[in-house]
């Protein structure tokens, strides 16, 4: 937590929504019942679902509020970045939050707390929990490569605990009980130094959904700086509610960042042989998996 002496600093608040549904509104009233200084806003991508209006219905006018609307869907990276460059220079720091996801009380100081007190972190994140109160899988994660995204696709990651190398890219079993320095945590909910995060160029665009929030982190772990996992901090996460309408095209975004993510990141340091494998085992999974998306619509 913050020393009871300091000034609350001003936290700039992105939310992006497409078709949220009523969780948009409970979103935003989380938020503002942290107690924390907070600037709120919301840019819409193009929704059907009238989710904008029913915020502005359940909320009426808020000073700490401010709506936008995209007219058509230019996917959440271009969303976040395009309401970062309407914010004023005044806020410290940057939350980045899921509209399906609800913060518990305390929360966002504790956040704020962990990153007031570690200069060398330049994000965290929450204790992710779904409505049974249990730990969300990515809540606390490693960077993927293509040996950790194989055992964790085949579950031979379960076996980490006996067998090192067999561990996976999620850390979700066991977390610790305090705040602990991690190489990624959930992108649902990330509060990042906003000086850092103007610096780097935001997030990179050219994912469409998914993979946007390890781009980020791994591009401040190469510039030296890490991630902060915060347990005390607990969000809330309504999985799904915007991507309920469009299972396949967000199941298709999902690999195609994977590809990005690797292409960018790990592809130099392979042969063009390996490359090619390691890119038709994404779109591989992406088959054998979409069955199951199919199932649950």
């Amino acid at each position: 937590m913050m020393p009871e002496s300091s000034e609350q600093p001003l936290i700039d608040v992105v939310i992006v929504n497409f078709n949220a549904g009523d969780a948009l509104a409970r979103c935003v009233q989380s938020v503002l019942s942290q107690q924390q200084k907070v600037n709120i806003v919301v840019i819409d991508n193009a929704s059907t679902d009238r989710s904008m209006a029913g915020l502005s219905k359940s909320l009426g006018q808020v000073n700490e509020l401010r709506l936008l609307h995209n007219d058509s869907n230019p996917g959440f990276a271009r969303g976040v970045n395009g309401a970062v460059q309407k914010l004023s220079s005044e806020g410290r720091y940057l939350l980045i939050l899921n509209p399906d996801c609800e913060m518990l009380p305390g929360s966002l100081a504790a956040l704020v707390g962990a990153l007031e007190s570690d200069p060398g972190a330049a994000l965290a994140g929450p204790l992710v929990v779904n409505d049974a109160g249990h730990a969300m899988r990515g809540t606390l994660r490693r960077f993927p490569d293509p040996w950790r995204s194989f055992v964790t696709f085949t579950g031979l990651s379960r076996l980490g605990e006996v067998v090192p190398a067999l561990g996976g890219v999620d850390l979700s079993a066991g977390l610790p009980d305090r705040v602990t320095e991690a190489e990624a945590v959930s992108g649902a909910c990330m509060l990042v130094r906003k000086a850092e995060f103007v610096a780097m160029g935001g997030l990179d665009d050219e994912y469409g959904l998914h993979c946007e929030d390890l781009d980020l982190m791994f591009r401040l772990h190469q510039k030296g700086l890490y991630c902060l996992f915060v347990p005390a901090a607990r969000v809330f996460h309504e999985q799904g509610t915007s991507s309920s309408s469009r299972p396949v095209w967000v199941h298709w975004q999902k690999h195609r960042g994977m590809q990005r993510f690797f292409t960018k990141f790990q592809a130099q340091e392979h042969g063009p042989l390996f490359r090619l494998l390691v890119v038709a085992g994404i779109w591989l999974r992406f088959a054998l998996t979409l069955p199951l998306i199919l199932l649950r619509r």
